[in-house]
């Protein structure tokens, strides 16, 4: 498991258990499209076994995978903030096992308790910031130019 990705290992017990009352299970046959860019974000899954390519679509190319997620991780975040429409697309790369919350449900939760909510809130942010970062050096090493040394 990959440290920075684990909603339920980050949350306190305590607000992990609350989360998981809105819990429900799903699974998603290899090459199902999960959500598309741009489509209304009302869910998120926690991935209990599987593969999912994040991807996007660049005007003019093929659509470019932009993260592989695997079991434990995070599988949207959108369904938190206005105006709940996906960043990007999702793919099941293999049959995926996951937890699905809606979002809506999950948002009155946090709101109800504004402690388990703040823990909410950090845990996504700490992903995200995750998310950045690697999607940060995966663009600086598709498209800066690599040198041999200085010119």
């Amino acid at each position: 498991m990959s440290n920075a990705t684990k909603l339920l290992r980050t949350l306190p017990t305590e607000y992990r258990d609350r989360l998981m009352t809105l819990a429900r299970e799903v699974s998603f046959p290899e090459d199902t499209r999960i959500f598309e860019e741009q489509g209304r974000a009302d869910r998120f899954w926690i991935i209990r076994s599987g593969a999912v390519t994040l991807d996007l679509r660049v005007p003019g190319r093929r659509v470019a995978a932009v993260e592989t997620l695997g079991t434990g991780d995070l599988l949207g975040w959108s369904w938190m903030f206005p105006p709940y429409e996906w960043g990007f697309g999702a793919e099941a790369l293999s049959p995926v096992r996951a937890y699905e919350f809606d979002g809506a449900e999950a948002r009155a939760l946090c709101e109800e308790d504004p402690a388990l909510g703040f823990a909410v809130v950090r845990a996504v942010a700490e992903i995200l910031g995750h998310r950045l970062r690697a999607a940060r050096t995966r663009l600086l090493d598709l498209y800066v130019p690599h040198s041999s040394g200085p010119s």
